[in-house]
């Protein structure tokens, strides 16, 4: 896959990105699969990925400002 961007190629890896869910609560994503620009960095989340990312931050605490959460497929 080429990059949306700068039209380089795509690689698969595993990173962690913080999610803002609402005003006051972050969530940071541990090892989340995401293709990533080799030159831009920008990245891409699956389809799939992104439906289980939805689920799981569904499901966060709002009363806590920040969260920690491993992905799980």
């Amino acid at each position: 896959m080429k990059c949306h961007v700068c039209g380089s190629k795509m690689k698969p890896l595993t990173t962690d990105l913080p999610f803002k869910v609402d005003d006051t609560t972050i969530v940071i994503m541990k090892g989340l699969p995401v293709l990533q620009c080799e030159n831009c960095s920008e990245y891409l989340l699956d389809d799939f990925v992104m439906k289980r990312m939805e689920e799981i931050l569904d499901k966060v605490d709002s009363s806590a400002e920040l969260e920690i959460i491993r992905y799980a497929a």
